[in-house]
């Protein structure tokens, strides 16, 4: 594992004694300092939990065209369902993948701010009603690891285990399970195009020995293959902004693998309520001194309020949807 491009922390050494715990909390918050991404071992999830959620994406995308149209993602003015291969983009550019957007089970929410609209029931496959089960056990299990990485990052950026607390009472969260197909096309593919994640965190699965997925480092993309056991995280921009650009959210890409191959990820993003914003954090003067601000793109703002990020994220993924369900938000993604 020495040529690995991102560092590896072991979530258990939280539970393994008082040294232990400030080691993790330290390597922690340089990781996210200097890369915004790392492997995540030590979770404790069993082989058997993620080869159960391996075999149910397998069994979703390998459903009839017809029972996956079924609950297509034209058809909910939440954006959630299936997207058909092609039905996604990244920077206004066809992302090559198929994928089910799964989030919190709610009734809709009538009038109030525009990303009220995100609030929604999910569609689920009538073809595969054991989907529903094993995707409500990783939520539940991973949104546990997400609230302990909270809770170390607030301790190692100098503030109260419980500072980032009450913004995720009602945390709005989003499972996608994803399959990219093989290409045969002799240049590589955009798989999913650059980005950065508009949230607060992501814990992300991917198929054992599944390669595609880039970090950009010093302005190289670097490979980040997949570690047996192991979640790939990185932070959003909201933790960006909680902490005056200490922390920064990364960009990332997924390139298509050559056909016959294809890929599975799943990954869980974790975000505090939509009508919540992260307090900031006042840093220890020697940590607010490395603090280089948030990153300022035009085209691409953070917005403090995470529902306003969450719904500039779905309009510009989903054009299809928005034109569909939300004509007068159309143009104002920014």
């Amino acid at each position: 594992m020495a040529d690995l491009s991102l560092p590896i922390l072991d979530l258990s050494q939280l539970d393994a004694g008082p040294e232990a715990a400030a080691r993790f909390r330290d390597d922690l918050r340089a990781a996210t300092h200097d890369v915004g991404f790392f492997y995540l071992t030590g979770t404790g999830i069993s082989p058997e939990l993620e080869a159960r959620l391996h075999r149910a994406a397998l069994d979703f995308f390998a459903l009839p065209d017809d029972d996956k149209l079924a609950i297509e993602n034209v058809n909910s003015p939440h954006f959630r369902g299936y997207t058909r291969i092609g039905g996604e983009r990244t920077q206004g550019k066809v992302d090559w993948r198929e994928q089910i957007d799964i989030g919190p089970e709610r009734e809709p929410v009538e009038g109030g701010p525009a990303f009220n609209r995100l609030v929604g029931p999910n569609l689920w496959p009538a073809a595969q009603p054991e989907l529903k089960a094993v995707v409500t056990e990783w939520h539940d299990t991973l949104t546990e690891i997400a609230h302990k990485l909270l809770r170390a990052w607030a301790t190692t950026l100098g503030a109260e285990e419980t500072y980032f607390d009450e913004p995720f009472r009602d945390p709005s969260t989003l499972i996608k399970i994803v399959r990219y197909p093989g290409t045969h096309e002799p240049e590589p593919q955009q798989g999913v195009g650059a980005h950065k994640d508009s949230g607060v965190l992501t814990l992300l699965w991917v198929e054992p020995g599944k390669g595609g997925l880039q970090v950009e480092r010093d302005g190289e993309w670097v490979s980040a293959p997949p570690v047996p056991g192991a979640f790939v995280v990185n932070i959003g921009e909201l933790l960006e902004y909680a902490t005056g650009g200490y922390l920064k959210a990364t960009n990332h890409r997924v390139i298509s693998p050559k056909a016959p191959e294809e890929r599975i990820s799943i990954p869980f993003f974790f975000n505090p309520a939509l009508d919540q914003q992260l307090p900031l954090l006042e840093l220890p003067a020697d940590l607010a001194a490395e603090a280089t601000g948030i990153t300022e793109d035009p085209s691409n703002p953070i917005h403090a309020t995470y529902g306003e990020n969450a719904m500039k994220s779905r309009l510009r993924a989903h054009p299809d949807v928005a034109a569909i369900h939300h004509p007068d938000l159309v143009g104002t993604s920014a």
